[in-house]
């Protein structure tokens, strides 16, 4: 079953030679089988804001753009939930209501930004992002090792927070990405830090969306390059 939230969408004969022999031979050469054709690795992306891709056209969504560059690994296009604004509590009720049965080949997670928007404590993000990570890797046919986490973008560094305390900030999503990381490393689960690469965006308009706060599709793409590697070690 494909679920979308705000749109998403994807996914020689070889012949052996027989020469005439004047003795008989003890040895049969059969033809070679063809190679096995690589199934699809169904794929779902789980998120708020930057996983939806608020502000940019579908194919610069961060997953989107992974799928595209895995396609050697037979990375399907993403099935997607994801909502602008959700925090952990929100996703986790938005997965349940959506009741989706389905099992993938790859999951990824991207949550948290609200938290520390709304300033919610970190003991609530920490038992609610445990509790999605659980549920990512459910959707992952119980299989860990085909999870993805990447880290919570440091939105303080965008245009649009010129008006807030940018050191603080940046602060709190360090305090929120060491939660999670440590979650992860828990539960077995690979981690992307991709935080450094939204700081590097602070002073260049052309990594950011028009709205000033999320992101451009150039700046997920080093997102989906950075993640790559990772997912082709997952898939292997």
């Amino acid at each position: 079953m494909r679920f979308l939230l705000l749109l998403s969408m994807l996914l020689s004969f070889g012949c052996g030679q027989h020469t005439s022999d004047p003795a008989p031979s003890n040895s049969t050469t059969m033809p070679t089988p063809p190679a096995p054709m690589s199934a699809a690795v169904s794929f779902l992306s789980l998120g708020d804001s930057y996983t939806i891709g608020q502000s940019v056209s579908e194919a610069d969504r961060w997953s989107v753009q992974l799928a595209q560059l895995g396609q050697a690994e037979g990375l399907a296009k993403p099935d997607i939930i994801a909502r602008t604004g959700w925090t952990t509590a929100e996703l986790q009720a938005a997965i349940k209501a959506a009741n989706v049965q389905q099992t993938y080949g790859l999951v990824s997670l991207l949550i948290g930004v609200n938290n520390q928007f709304r300033g919610q404590p970190l003991t609530t993000y920490r038992t609610e992002f445990r509790e999605l990570l659980q549920t990512a890797i459910r959707f992952a046919g119980n299989r860990p090792g085909r999870v993805l986490v990447l880290s919570i973008p440091d939105w303080g560094q965008t245009p649009y927070a010129r008006g807030y305390d940018q050191a603080r900030i940046g602060t709190e999503i360090d305090q929120f990405n060491a939660v999670a990381q440590q979650e992860c490393q828990e539960a077995k689960v690979a981690y992307v830090n991709i935080t450094d690469l939204t700081r590097a965006a602070a002073n260049d308009p052309t990594q950011f969306a028009p709205d000033g706060l999320h992101y451009s599709g150039k700046q997920m793409q080093q997102w989906a390059d950075r993640a790559l590697p990772v997912v082709r070690t997952l898939l292997r």
